[in-house]
């Protein structure tokens, strides 16, 4: 049940983009279109569900003076993985993430977890809430991107949706456009939030 609970938790209510409001940078930059926004996802999961697991398994060998470069070394391992898969395999999307690969490293979220849960729990605990969160992290790009993409540019994943009739919204594949959608989304699932309290509340 506790397991469950791990993972579920990433999913939505500690979700790290519409709750947290952890790793922006990525968040913001790379979802101007949703195969972007997945591979980044993807990505951050594959890091974090590896990096959780060593720490938690470590954690015990490791002395508390060293323990955040410990955890960075960790990390940047498996950046470098991430990124290398990335190039050899689908080398136009790395192209396009570009230095958001490398920048995992020092995604707020990764060293988050690793300090606050991965370091403090055992593995199998570790790896439920590294898959949540990472889980969590990839459906809230995904989502801003498919946004931003069906807006700017009439298609989703490259496939045209909104006919020849369309007029883009270019704004929404721009920089602002991120801000934007952002915002909305935050608007939105927090009303939907306040309104499930009060109702619960009322009962």
């Amino acid at each position: 049940m506790r397991m469950w609970k791990e993972f579920i938790k990433g999913l939505w209510k500690e979700n790290a983009v519409f709750r947290q409001l952890m790793g922006m940078c990525p968040t913001l930059a790379v979802t101007n279109a949703a195969i972007n926004g997945l591979a980044m996802g993807l990505a951050t999961l594959f890091v974090l569900v590896c990096s959780s697991v060593i720490i938690a398994i470590v954690k015990n060998y490791i002395p508390d003076k060293v323990r955040i470069p410990s955890f960075i070394v960790v990390i940047a391992t498996f950046v470098t993985i991430a990124d290398l898969f990335m190039a050899a395999f689908f080398p136009d999307i790395q192209k396009v993430l570009g230095l958001f690969i490398p920048l995992i490293v020092v995604n707020c979220l990764i060293l988050g977890r690793a300090e606050a849960f991965a370091s403090n729990n055992p593995v199998k605990y570790a790896l439920m809430d590294a898959l949540g969160m990472g889980v969590g992290f990839t459906w809230a790009l995904t989502l801003l991107g498919i946004i931003r993409e069906v807006l700017g540019m009439g298609s989703i994943f490259g496939i045209e949706v909104m006919g020849v009739n369309f007029t883009p919204w270019i704004i929404f594949i721009l920089p602002p456009g991120a801000f934007i959608t952002l915002g909305i989304l935050l608007g939105i699932f927090n009303a939907f939030s306040k309104k499930k309290t009060s109702e619960a509340s009322c009962h």
